[in-house]
């Protein structure tokens, strides 16, 4: 999410930064996120739609065709709305909470009388909703035209005829898409669906063709990501200019197709995750094996080509990726598992999803190792105190030892965002002390390499910096990676080889690699 949303050409320059303030709260804390409808052929100035002195996250999604309504996505994560705006007098005329994840939430119809929405208001998953509407843009009927009670809608995207939608349904971590005809009042169920055969497990983006395909960008565990196109018979064909599945991996090295695995913590809760076995290791022989924990939180593990999985797969070691709660995918209820007090049981996860592939006899014992990046950074930090004997070496990539200095580092509209997830700095000093790496760091047995960019604003290097001077004054081996003209995203692909190969080659030589005698 930018400083600012424009739909056409760029409009008058954005509000200049501010310095952060002291906490999370008001305009102090950083400058106003604002829209524009600008009229591309200049003939008409650009019209304010929304405007929101310390706002986390605004995004406009659709203008019906006379340009009197306006459709936005405003809030930070876990609280966002759907707003439709009166562009005229800036009313709100209709707000409802909608789903984290894909920020194109829905669309107006071509006579503006309804809004298909996709929304998880008072539902554990999100749902197609179909929001009838006044003349005036006031939401007087809502119904569920397409929902289900164990997998939430991801993606929606509905063509301008309106007669029809693809919807992409998050099935524990792999996507079902389907061509559904649109009911034409409340009430009514969708219509007949048609789900064309994917060549990959997941569907990341859609984009419908008027003439009744649609373009969608798929990756899976097998072949390398790439653009396909659906004809109006949704049979898949590989758009020409998507690299080559042999671009993908070496020769020789075939990649890993995962497997689900369920799991109990143990308090009783059910996680989820994906397990992949190295080549050459058979069953019944445990293997080194790397734990490996996304950001987030709310991010989940998918059977998508990961790089890095393939990297260290190639050493020899396995990989398990988990969902810990305050995952996406799995309900409402399992994100908000973790607020608050609720990331203690967050990092017992991680030590019970060790156990339970040990228990499986995946991975050895003796020979396990963690590590995950930006919220997966800090979760590992957390693992290695709170477990200190589990685990045999750690890698922790943009991670945040310490929650108080992360607030006071970081950026403002990601300390707004923060704080509703993890605590706020100064109300849940306490807590968010007694929830950071640092507060334990003289448990740390396990040697840990730390990986930052140089220029990372959303968790500043300290982060990591401190945590690897305090393993050296207590005689634990410490290094730490800095990846040159990066931020928190690796987007150099040097540097991101260097991060993989650095990464492995540490995991490799403490955890040894190929199974146990």
């Amino acid at each position: 999410d930018g400083p600012a949303t424009l739909l056409g050409a760029p409009g008058p320059p954005p509000a200049p930064e501010q310095e952060p303030g002291p906490s999370p709260d008001g305009d102090a804390a950083g400058g106003a996120l604002t829209a524009y409808l600008v009229d591309p052929d200049g003939t008409h100035a650009p019209v304010l739609l929304f405007s929101e002195a310390g706002a986390a996250s605004l995004r406009v999604c659709d203008v019906t065709a006379e340009g009197r309504l306006a459709l936005l996505r405003r809030g930070p994560r876990g609280h966002r709305e759907a707003l439709v705006l009166d562009i005229a007098s800036g009313r709100t005329a209709f707000a409802l909470h909608v789903a984290d994840g894909d920020p194109w939430i829905g669309r107006f119809s071509a006579d503006a009388r309804t809004l298909w929405l996709r929304s998880d208001a008072e539902r554990e998953f999100a749902a197609l909703l179909r929001v009838r509407l006044d003349a005036d843009g006031t939401g007087r009927e809502l119904s569920v035209a397409a929902g289900r009670e164990d997998s939430g809608l991801d993606l929606l995207s509905v063509p301008a005829h309106g007669r029809w939608a693809f919807l992409a349904w998050n099935e524990q971590g792999t996507t079902r898409l389907e061509r559904t005809a649109l009911p034409a009042a409340a009430g009514e169920e969708a219509g007949p669906r048609h789900r064309p055969d994917l060549p990959h497990e997941v569907v990341t983006r859609i984009a419908p063709l008027e003439q009744g395909g649609l373009f969608a960008a798929l990756s899976g565990s097998r072949r390398r990501p790439g653009i396909w196109e659906l004809d109006r018979g949704l049979v898949p064909a590989r758009a020409p200019w998507s690299a080559r599945d042999a671009d993908a991996v070496p020769p020789g090295r075939p990649p890993v197709r995962p497997v689900p695995l369920r799991c109990r913590a143990r308090d009783g809760l059910v996680l989820g995750g994906w397990y992949y076995r190295a080549p050459g290791h058979g069953p019944g022989r445990p293997a080194p094996c790397v734990i490996h924990l996304h950001g987030g939180p709310e991010e989940q593990e998918r059977p998508v080509f990961d790089p890095l999985y393939h990297e260290l797969l190639g050493r020899g070691l396995d990989v398990f990726a988990p969902d810990v709660r305050g995952s996406s995918g799995w309900g409402r209820s399992f994100v908000d598992a973790d607020l608050g007090a609720g990331r203690f049981a967050a990092i017992d996860d991680v030590a019970d999803c060790a156990a339970h592939v040990v228990e499986l006899g995946y991975a050895d014992p003796l020979r396990l190792g963690v590590m995950g990046r930006s919220y997966g950074g800090y979760l590992t930090m957390a693992s290695l105190v709170w477990h200190p004997h589990l685990f045999r070496a750690g890698v922790a990539v943009c991670g945040m030892s310490d929650l108080g200095t992360f607030f006071a580092g970081t950026e403002p509209w990601i300390a707004r965002s923060a704080a509703a997830k993890y605590g706020h700095p100064e109300h849940d000093r306490d807590l968010l002390r007694a929830l950071s790496p640092m507060s334990r760091v003289e448990r740390l047995r396990a040697p840990v390499l730390a990986v930052h960019g140089e220029h990372d604003t959303n968790v500043p290097p300290t982060e990591s910096e401190q945590f690897v001077r305090a393993a050296r004054e207590r005689g634990v081996p410490a290094r730490q990676l800095t990846l040159r003209d990066e931020g928190h995203e690796f987007l150099r692909a040097d540097n991101r080889r260097l991060y993989r190969r650095t990464a492995a080659d540490w995991l490799e030589g403490h955890l040894g690699p190929g199974p146990a005698a």
